[in-house]
């Protein structure tokens, strides 16, 4: 566990280690819900962010809906400026959309994941974010 505490409403979970390749930094999951809408909680140390990734699904699933509780973290869809996420901030993935998302490089963050249920719902992970991209997004601090 990090070893200073961050304040955020739900419980900060275990580490993602199941994920961690996908990772660059150590971040946490808990799951608050269990049954055909998965919801969970990801906690992002300072810097931490997921790879690009491909959210998936048929039927009518494998949206994915964030949420920022804590923190202060971005979101990029390939071919879009980041967003900065604070708490409250909320994005809808629409399934098929190259993404990521993590912290900022001074600050945890956390938000909550909403997976829409459908058929065959999963991520394709991919490269990780490059250095030098993720170097440059305090240029976009006020895109929102």
């Amino acid at each position: 566990m990090p070893d200073t505490p961050f304040d955020q409403p739900f419980p900060l979970g275990e580490p993602n280690d199941a994920l961690a390749e996908y990772f660059t930094g150590p971040s946490y999951v808990a799951a608050l819900t269990d049954g055909p809408l998965v919801v969970n909680n990801v906690s992002f140390a300072p810097s931490c962010r997921n790879n690009w990734h491909i959210h998936k699904g048929t039927d009518g699933g494998g949206d994915q809906t964030l949420l920022c509780t804590a923190g202060s973290g971005w979101y990029q869809a390939e071919g879009s400026d980041p967003i900065s996420m604070t708490p409250v901030t909320t994005i809808r993935v629409l399934a098929g959309t190259k993404d990521w998302h993590g912290a900022k490089a001074d600050s945890w963050f956390s938000h909550l994941a909403f997976v829409t249920p459908g058929t065959d719902v999963r991520n394709e992970w991919l490269e990780p974010v490059a250095e030098a991209a993720y170097a440059g997004l305090s240029s976009h601090e006020n895109t929102e």
